[in-house]
């Protein structure tokens, strides 16, 4: 099965204030169904207090993201699936409880990892 990675930008939610706790609620039962269906591997969101820093081979450590990622904050799920299909059916449960769209990638096998 392939890991994927269900995705959105810090930002492009849109609902009116009133209904947080709603969006909360729905889109925790999405992840919980993904747990209780078994294909939940990991999600969160990013932590925007921490900036992102760059950490080279002998330690040194740079203020900042690579120019190219931009920002990469936001909410993230990984799921294991059988087909990118139910990849898209589970974003797009996920989107709809957090009302915006979500970005889905692949993971690449690794049978080392």
């Amino acid at each position: 099965m392939t890991k994927y990675l269900i995705s959105f930008p810090t930002g492009v939610m849109e609902f009116p204030p009133e209904d947080f706790d709603l969006v909360v609620a729905e889109s925790h039962a999405v992840i919980q169904a993904a747990k209780d269906a078994g294909v939940y591997v990991f999600g969160g969101g990013i932590d925007e207090t921490v900036d992102p820093v760059r950490v080279s081979g002998d330690g040194t450590v740079t203020a900042g993201p690579y120019a190219k990622t931009g920002d990469l904050r936001g909410g993230y799920t990984i799921l294991e699936l059988p087909t990118v299909d139910e990849a898209h059916a589970w974003a797009a449960r996920l989107a709809r409880a957090c009302r915006c769209a979500q970005e889905v990638r692949a993971f690449a096998y690794d049978p080392l990892s």
